[in-house]
């Protein structure tokens, strides 16, 4: 399973490429708000992060870059989706799971500009987004258990209608909105293609008291022991 970073903080960016290791990048508005940087710019830091990398591509580091929310013409959301395109070969274009948006992303990806089709809460909206061969779905995961919904099933269910049709693999499963350890691996043991977190819900994913526990014994025999 990949790991995507929910974030459009650099210094985050960095510290989880170098830390965790993750294979992309997923950003919204909140993420380019807290920022504290003006859209355009927090993309310029992106394109020049995959330069000095050496992963310029979506096809080695996709980075997902939303349009403007308040769009609901299929037709503004394609000009400004090539825009954003146009900045940079990673990017890959979140679109709303609106019927405009769903219209913009088939057109999108027939233009060859991948798309990640956002805010999908159910198997039934993300079989749509396999069916326009949009490069990635994202099934939002922490927003449903808040409001006290399971999510395990939800997502199981996604991925075996797409192993029905064969759409695994083609359109990639995002699990969004991922807030705990449980949820990594709900999703992992699923199938889901990738998890999508911010950098604290994987630090706190990965920490265990048992292993500072272990490791505190392991020192003191370590002290108490001639070398």
């Amino acid at each position: 399973m990949k790991y995507f970073l929910d974030s459009a903080k650099i210094d985050e960016i960095r510290e989880a490429y170098e830390t965790f290791g993750i294979d992309g990048i997923t950003t919204n508005p909140n993420h380019i708000m807290n920022s504290g940087k003006p859209f355009k710019t927090v993309l310029g830091e992106l394109a020049d992060f995959v330069k000095e990398k050496g992963i310029e591509g979506w096809e080695k580091f996709p980075i997902s870059v939303e349009i403007n929310p308040h769009l609901d013409d299929a037709d503004e959301m394609i000009a400004m989706a090539k825009e954003i395109a146009a900045i940079c070969q990673n990017f890959v274009i979140k679109i709303p799971c609106t019927l405009a948006g769903i219209t913009a992303a088939r057109k999108l990806e027939e233009m060859g500009i991948r798309t990640n089709l956002t805010l999908v809460f159910t198997a039934s909206q993300a079989l749509i987004a396999a069916k326009n061969h949009s490069l990635f779905v994202s099934p939002f995961i922490g927003w449903k258990e808040t409001s006290g919904e399971d999510c395990v099933q939800y997502i199981q269910d996604i991925v075996d209608i797409y192993a029905n049709y064969d759409f695994l693999g083609e359109t990639q499963i995002i699990c969004a909105a991922v807030r705990t350890g449980k949820q990594f691996v709900d999703c992992a043991t699923a199938g889901a293609d990738i998890v999508t977190a911010g950098l604290q819900v994987f630090k706190d994913s990965f920490y265990h008291p048992f292993t500072d526990y272990g490791l505190a014994k392991f020192q003191a025999a370590w002290d108490k022991t001639v070398i």
